[in-house]
This record gives C-alpha cells, sequence and structure tokens, in this order.
C-alpha cells in the first residue's frame, strides 16, 4: 500500500525544537520530491520545505529559513524536517507529500490550492506541532 505516514509532532515551548518524520511504504521516496506543508486553523495549506530528488535541491519558506532542516535517510525510507527556534506562528498541523514530476520550489511553491487530490501524488494526514509556554 502506498502511503506517508507523518510523526513527531506535540508540545513544546517557544524556542524548542522538534524533529518531524515522513515514513514512505510501498514506493521509493528517493524517486519523488517531498515536501513539508503547514495547515493553521482557518488558513490554507502552505509549502514549508521541500526537497527535490537531488539532495542539494531544497526550499524553505521565507519564515523558517536558518531554523528548519529538511534531509533525506534513504536507507531508511525517510524524510525528516529538523525544527530549531520554534515559535508560536509555527503551530499548525504538519503533513508531508510526495510527487514524482517536480523540483523542490516546484512542490512548495504550487499555484493552486494543496489537497488529498491537489499539489502532490501523494499526501500524509498529518502530524500536530503545538508551540505554546
Amino acid at each position: 500500500q502506498v502511503q506517508l505516514v507523518e510523526s513527531g509532532g506535540g508540545l513544546v515551548q517557544p524556542g524548542g525544537s522538534l524533529r518531524l518524520s515522513c515514513a514512505g511504504s510501498g514506493f521509493t521516496l528517493d524517486d519523488y520530491a517531498i515536501g513539508w506543508f503547514r495547515q493553521a486553523p482557518g488558513n490554507v495549506r502552505k509549502g514549508v520545505s521541500c526537497i527535490g530528488t537531488i539532495d542539494s535541491d531544497t526550499y524553505y519558506t521565507d519564515s523558517v529559513k536558518g531554523r528548519f532542516t529538511i534531509s533525506r535517510d534513504s536507507a531508511k525510507n525517510m524524510v525528516y524536517l529538523q525544527m530549531n527556534s520554534l515559535r508560536p506562528e509555527d503551530t499548525a498541523v504538519y503533513v508531508c507529500a510526495a510527487d514524482r514530476f517536480s523540483d523542490s520550489t516546484g512542490l512548495c511553491t504550487y499555484s493552486g490550492s494543496y489537497s488529498s487530490g491537489s499539489g502532490a501524488d501523494i499526501w500524509g494526514k498529518g502530524t500536530l506541532v503545538t508551540v505554546s509556554s
């Protein structure tokens, strides 16, 4: 069964860190651009960070540059999002997605709306990140 499963979310204080994991099954993540997206209550889903099929091809939205790092572990078929210096405005459901033919920028800056049937080929269900004191 082709699926993505996220883990690693939780409650963290401002300034803290979390590492999100995106595990793939039924397909090889290395063959896809992988992205992390987030959706806060009342807001649309937005691209946070994406990585292309070449590891040097990465994209970060401006608000997370210098704080978040995306990476792959090919042996484990996983993609990670290391989040440091977390802020309350980072609170959201974080979802990972895979797309066969995008690069990092194309996946993270899709002009349409992101949903289970749009913006990427495969979507996970998400993990909640809450940044609060």
